[in-house]
């Protein structure tokens, strides 16, 4: 019979890891997705993130020791910031060099954004082994950087693996929180104060929020509300004071608790493509509409996360260049008409068992 994670830890002695990354929740929740079966491996486990980062809250909330350290953003476009952030990056490495010479941790995990970077070259300047995640189709930045230093690294898709050195590369899927898995639908009813007499359309514009969605969603609501009750995360400081008190819509800045009960109350999703969020959809089988951040605005890897998720048969893909009112309202009706589909494509896809992967790898490659 297969062991158990704590079974397993029972058989090592007491190890440290530290977990590193941040900037947005995409480069944080994988992270908290593995602490229960770190927990229960008997690790040790410190976090390193940026000093004000949304990663800090999120953490810290877990009662993760977490630590502060300068970052600076390494940006391909020209910016004044480009001229003091290389000096950010350079503070960090020295604060990560030290936190990591006092932590002394057997292996660091990063699962990137621009405070990972000098928290994985400090690691290898420590000799201590490192494994690095890749979440989009393509390696960004922060992730190109750090691949020399690690020892492994992890990604979500086989499109990825040809752009990943072949002796780190390993396909491991996305690290998915447990409990989003386990939401209580009636939670969520008397929380949103729904009633059970329409389906339920959960709207996730990503952890700053949406101002193209946002819009349209807003202009399209009186028709949406014939037909469906609308959860709307839109982002910090998007809230609309004017629909506080509609019948039906229940709009929040950003949520966390409470999130699993949505995903099991919502009949459809509205999301960004950001690799995390839409495998969490595949995880919950969710038929979904997926507007990834264009081109103009991004380096374009939402784009390519949709168009694998679209070809995969799990996805309604809708270009944020193509967004309006109609495209949107169409787009709806076409996913309810197919939901069927969707779901049976989702349950067919053999997905992996992505934290005893990538725990595993974490248990050979620790520094013993």
């Amino acid at each position: 019979m297969k062991e158990t994670f704590r079974e397993k830890g029972n058989r090592y002695s007491m190890k440290k890891i530290v977990l590193t990354g941040g900037g947005t929740a995409g480069h944080v929740t994988p992270n908290i997705a593995l602490l229960p079966a770190l927990k229960a491996l008997s690790y040790e486990i410190e976090y390193i993130g940026s000093y004000q980062g949304m990663e800090k809250d999120l953490i810290e909330a877990m009662e993760i020791p977490y630590h502060g350290i300068s970052s600076g953003k390494l940006r391909r476009y020209l910016d004044i910031k480009n001229l003091s952030d290389p000096f950010k990056v350079v503070k960090g490495f020295g604060q990560a060099f030290r936190l990591l010479g006092k932590i002394k941790p057997n292996i660091v995990f990063s699962k990137g954004g621009f405070v990972s970077v000098p928290v994985v070259l400090a690691a290898k300047m420590r000799k201590i082994p490192v494994i690095i995640h890749e979440s989009d189709i393509t390696p960004g930045l922060a992730n190109k950087i750090s691949i020399p230093a690690a020892r492994k690294v992890c990604c979500n898709f086989p499109e990825t693996l040809k752009y990943l050195p072949s002796v780190k590369a390993v396909l491991t899927g996305s690290p998915i929180r447990q409990e989003l898995l386990q939401g209580n639908p009636e939670a969520a009813r008397s929380f949103c104060h729904f009633t059970s007499s329409k389906p339920v359309l959960l709207i996730i514009g990503g952890s700053s929020g949406s101002k193209a969605i946002n819009d349209a969603v807003r202009a399209l609501l009186p028709k949406l509300l014939d037909d469906y009750q609308i959860i709307h995360l839109c982002g910090k400081g998007n809230l609309d004071n004017d629909l506080i008190n509609t019948k039906g819509y229940a709009q929040f800045e950003y949520i966390s608790q409470q999130l699993k009960d949505m995903f099991a109350l919502s009949d459809m999703v509205i999301s960004r493509a950001g690799a995390n969020a839409i495998c969490e959809l595949l995880a919950l089988h969710k038929p979904n509409i997926l507007i990834p951040l264009s081109a103009a605005a991004s380096r374009g890897d939402q784009i390519l996360n949709a168009k694998s998720f679209e070809k995969q048969g799990f996805s309604y893909v809708l270009l944020e260049e193509d967004l309006t009112e109609s495209t949107l309202l169409s787009a709806i009706r076409q996913v309810t008409e197919k939901r069927d589909t969707y779901i049976a494509s989702m349950k067919k896809s053999g997905q992996m068992d992505s934290i005893q992967t990538i725990v595993d790898l974490i248990e050979n490659n620790a520094k013993k």
